[in-house]
């Protein structure tokens, strides 16, 4: 057993070489700020009532996340009524709460009992005149007021300026700075808002903020492009110490970091164990879909229903030779590590002789013939070419029924 081979996992063993990992900048502790409640129910089409947050927090709380960014309560009264019984519950996760740079929003969530509170205020230059229509100045005037108020009420604040990926980095920069100065900030936020944002360009981003400012640094990314968790494990490595991110990536447009592929990702290809409860991670993810009525691909990694199913006959082989004994060798991910169920052979049109032993076995079919069970393969062929799907336990067991008349 190695870093990247346990009972649990079986990753690259490049993953650890020295040459890989020299240059890497863990913080010492990595937390998650979930924002499902928030930035999740943006995605278009999503509506959380009261009872259904109050749900989706007692499950992040159960996964072990840190920090729950409850909702906006400037949203609607529902939204601060949610936040307030969640903050009453006392769930284990610190409760943050979300506000625009106005005074009113940090008042607002104030009120709710939060713990800490992100204030968003527009950080690039055009979509300040193009999209607010407002001055230049009204920005970092309007967040350093903000920010104040939530000195003034102890809450911890991190500073949200949306759009840092495209605005020009000495304009943001000096923004930022003025309100480290003038205002407060606890934290601050990168938000690559529209996803625009490639891996190789986050080092310097984080290392341009570094010189000018000693505040840590938290990770929001979106995933337009499929890039949010790769985006987001950059940045950690870099020495930024929060992710943003919901569960199974629901979110504004193409959503936002999944949790679950970063956490997973830190753990086994990186040895980092973020103490979440990883069991979780499948039913939480249900839960999340369920109450959402969004649901996953079948095939979206750890979280997709079917991603330990096997159909094709050669791996089949391989999983009845290795179930027993070494069950990653046929999956990076154990399916007891984030709570799935667990793998099976399906049969389809795909399936090898194997693949008939195996569900002859399951069903607790015996005493059949080799030249039946090629029958039988012909049989479920033909069958799922007929259907253009798996077969049903029915479908099976009559095909196999016929064959040993």
């Amino acid at each position: 057993m190695s870093k990247w081979h346990t009972d649990q996992w079986f990753v690259s063993p490049l993953n650890y070489e020295p040459e890989v990992t020299k240059d890497f900048a863990f913080a010492p502790e990595i937390k998650f700020h979930d924002v499902t409640l928030r930035d999740g129910e943006q995605q278009a089409g999503l509506t959380f009532r009261k009872e259904e947050k109050i749900k989706i927090a007692e499950g992040l709380a159960q996964a072990g996340i840190h920090r729950i960014e409850a909702g906006m309560p400037a949203v609607s009264p529902q939204d601060a009524a949610a936040i307030k019984e969640i903050v009453n519950m006392n769930l284990g996760p610190e409760i943050f709460a979300f506000a625009r740079c106005m005074v009113s929003d940090v008042e607002k969530a104030a009120d709710c009992g939060v713990k800490g509170i992100v204030v968003e205020i527009p950080s690039s230059d055009h979509l300040i005149k193009e999209a607010y229509k407002w001055p230049l100045e009204k920005a970092i005037e309007s967040s350093i007021k903000a920010t104040l108020k939530a000195k003034e009420y102890g809450l911890y604040t991190c500073f949200f300026p949306i759009d840092f990926s495209r605005a020009n980095l000495s304009w943001v920069l000096d923004l930022i700075e003025r309100v480290a100065a003038e205002g407060h900030m606890d934290a601050l936020v990168m938000v690559d808002t529209f996803g625009g944002l490639s891996p190789h360009a986050i080092p310097y981003m984080i290392k341009s903020f570094q010189k000018r400012i000693k505040k840590p640094i938290e990770l929001h990314f979106h995933d337009d492009v499929g890039l949010g968790t790769a985006n987001t494990l950059i940045g950690l490595a870099n020495g930024a110490s929060v992710v943003h991110s919901t569960v199974s990536a629901i979110g504004e447009r193409a959503g936002n970091t999944a949790y679950e592929d970063v956490a997973i990702a830190l753990l086994t290809m990186y040895g980092i164990d973020t103490k979440l409860n990883y069991k979780m991670i499948y039913p939480l993810s249900k839960l999340v879909q369920e109450i959402s009525g969004f649901t996953a691909q079948p095939n979206k990694g750890l979280i997709g229903d079917d991603i330990f199913n096997v159909e094709s006959g050669i791996i089949a082989s391989w999983f009845k030779n290795t179930k027993d004994t070494h069950p990653v060798e046929v999956f990076p991910i154990h399916w007891d590590l984030i709570g799935h169920k667990e793998a099976q052979v399906v049969i389809g049109k795909n399936s090898g002789i194997d693949s008939i032993w195996i569900n002859l076995e399951k069903y607790g079919y015996d005493n059949v013939s080799t030249e039946q069970a090629n029958a039988m393969l012909d049989e479920v062929k033909a069958k799922a070419y007929e259907t253009k799907r798996l077969l049903t336990e029915a479908e099976f067991k009559k095909i196999v029924d016929n064959a040993i008349k």
